[in-house]
């Protein structure tokens, strides 16, 4: 089986909220999707994760040399 991608995994959580959100389901429905959409959730957060230590910012210093460096997802928000 192929594995799933983010987009498609965020698509399914979407799906997800808004059957919950309509209060339409069934209560064993309803604990189904929770459970599902709970999973997603991690799993979405555990790629974020992964992607978020993957991206470096490439930066051009004093002297004209471009350098990288990790991304401080921290300092970027000051």
């Amino acid at each position: 089986m192929a594995e799933k991608t983010f987009e498609s995994q965020m698509a399914r959580l979407e799906e997800i909220v808004r059957l919950l959100e309509r209060g339409e389901a069934p209560l064993a429905e309803s604990m189904k999707l929770f459970e599902e959409g709970t999973k997603l959730s991690a799993a979405l957060g555990k790629l974020l994760d992964k992607a978020e230590q993957k991206v470096t910012v490439v930066q051009e210093n004093l002297q004209g040399e471009v350098v990288e460096h990790p991304f401080d997802a921290e300092e970027a928000a000051k």
